[in-house]
């Protein structure tokens, strides 16, 4: 199923929470690939993994994945201790290890930093592999693509993205079952060798994931919409509420669901967000002059008090009800 927004056709796969499963494995790539051939007897249900980057994401991932028994050991990098230290203690990663020493004992690499990092430290990580597959879980990929589209390993990196997420940060903030029903993106799969295409479709499957290719300029289009407007929203409305409602203790008292699950997103880290929104600004600014343009339209209708208008605005938005139920 896939809806029209604002002339882009947009697949309900990135939206609907439990869509139609849909994988396209393409092997038709002209590189050569080497075999995936670990250094150590491991198996897809019993790999060593590294998670660079330990917070909500690469935590929530090295928890189900360790649970699920697709991996059985979780080396753990990160650049503050702080979230090393509470990484090891809520039993999140057996080990805290350098960069070098973490990449060589793993089979599979989450680079799971925020995406300012990715274009220089996925490089980084590609120098130290042999036969060890790379992925990352960057909002953008486009940026980080370029970086290592001349990377002599650039075929044992495979770009994805897990369509999942909440507005907490660190190591603290890891939820088991955050994947569950969720898409995966997969990007520019035919750059990556068909075995670590594999090995990164089979983690997503024991996170209960759907995978979904889509080249890079793609899905930094898509998440423009279905992701990085919702948080530009959810922070503008927060500023205008706080500006506004000078006294905090009244938004907490009046302050109903509705509020609360619209603005929700507005806590999350400007540390991750700022980036996304630098590195796929040409797509937001796009995706806010359509939004800009529809709020203008709501405006005008209150203005006028058209009630025709109004009744009309709202029940062309309830159409995203066949997507999102």
């Amino acid at each position: 199923m896939k809806v029209r927004i604002d002339g882009l056709t947009v697949s309900a796969l990135l939206f609907h929470p439990f869509g139609e499963a849909r994988y396209i494995m393409n092997t038709s790539s002209e590189k050569q690939h080497s075999t995936f051939r670990p250094e150590r007897d491991a198996t897809p249900e019993g790999l060593v993994l590294a998670v660079v980057g330990l917070g909500l994401i690469g935590g929530s991932m090295a928890t189900d994945l360790r649970k699920r028994g697709f991996v059985t050991r979780v080396l753990g990098v990160d650049r503050d201790p702080l979230h090393a230290d509470a990484a090891k203690r809520l039993g999140i990663v057996d080990e805290i290890c350098e960069l070098p020493d973490a990449v060589k004992q793993a089979d599979l690499i989450i680079s799971a930093t925020p995406v300012s990092a990715s274009a220089t430290l996925i490089p980084q990580i590609l120098d130290l592999v042999e036969n060890q597959v790379v992925t990352d879980v960057g909002s953008t990929k486009t940026q980080v693509m370029k970086a290592v589209a001349d990377h002599p390993r650039r075929s044992r990196f495979v770009g994805s993205h897990p369509m999942a997420g909440t507005e907490h940060s660190g190591p603290w903030a890891a939820l088991s079952n955050l994947f569950d029903g969720k898409a995966a993106i997969i990007c520019d799969a035919d750059d990556s060798a068909p075995e670590a295409v594999d090995l990164v479709t089979r983690m997503y499957d024991a996170l209960n994931m759907r995978v979904v290719q889509l080249n890079a300029a793609t899905h930094d289009l898509h998440v423009a919409y279905v992701s990085h407007i919702s948080h530009v929203s959810s922070f503008a409305l927060a500023l205008t509420v706080l500006e506004k409602e000078k006294d905090e203790a009244t938004i907490f008292d009046l302050a109903s669901g509705g509020f609360s699950s619209t603005a929700r997103l507005a806590k999350s880290a400007s540390a991750m967000w700022t980036p996304i929104f630098t590195q796929n600004s040409e797509n937001i600014l796009n995706v806010l002059d359509d939004y800009i343009e529809k709020v203008q339209q709501f405006r005008d209708a209150i203005a006028e008090k058209d009630e025709q208008k109004l009744s009309k605005l709202m029940s062309d938005a309830n159409r995203i009800r066949r997507v999102l139920s």
